[in-house]
């Protein structure tokens, strides 16, 4: 197994700037795997890597469109940022989408992906987001409703990158 790191990210601020952080890891063919319930932040910290990779268009939900692109703006790679949770099928589906763009050559996203896209590649980053305190509902608003984030690098490509930098934003 590749890296693994913990920290706690007290507001939607500090969560963008982790995806800032993150963003300086990752290169193309990256896949990034995006888990923790409605709420939890991970639009927030996707947010954060479309800034961090320089993309055109604003990082919002794609829930509704299952797959957003956002081309880089800076000659790096485009942000594919997916939403998993309507996607039944997993890697099918997936490449039925007919993304515009090369997968190998842009950074995927995936949120709420777990159980249907690991396939995709061996090497990946899986990104979960917990809850600290707080109710069910609580949005990343205040310092008393925190997050926990557990960063792991999964396969070869992630066993000499140390994720600890992350966090001191």
């Amino acid at each position: 197994m590749g890296s693994q790191t913990t920290l706690t990210v007290a507001t939607a601020e500090r969560m963008t700037g982790l995806g800032r952080q993150l963003a300086a890891l990752l290169r193309p063919g990256d896949l990034v795997l995006l888990s923790g319930e409605l709420g939890a932040g991970k639009t927030t910290l996707t947010r954060g890597l479309g800034e961090g990779l320089g993309v055109r268009g604003a990082v919002t939900s794609p829930t509704f469109v299952i797959a957003r692109v956002h081309p880089s703006l800076t000659g790096g790679p485009a942000l594919v940022h997916v939403d998993a949770y309507r996607l039944g099928g997993g890697l099918d589906e997936m490449e039925d989408l007919d993304l515009d763009v090369s997968l190998p050559e842009s950074v995927i996203v995936v949120e709420w992906g777990e159980g249907k896209v690991e396939q995709l590649s061996e090497d990946r980053l899986e990104v979960r987001i917990d809850r600290t305190l707080g109710g069910a509902e609580a949005d990343l608003v205040d310092e008393a409703d925190g997050r926990r984030v557990t960063v792991t690098g999964l396969g070869g490509r992630w066993d000499d990158v140390d994720l600890t930098v992350l966090g001191d934003n």
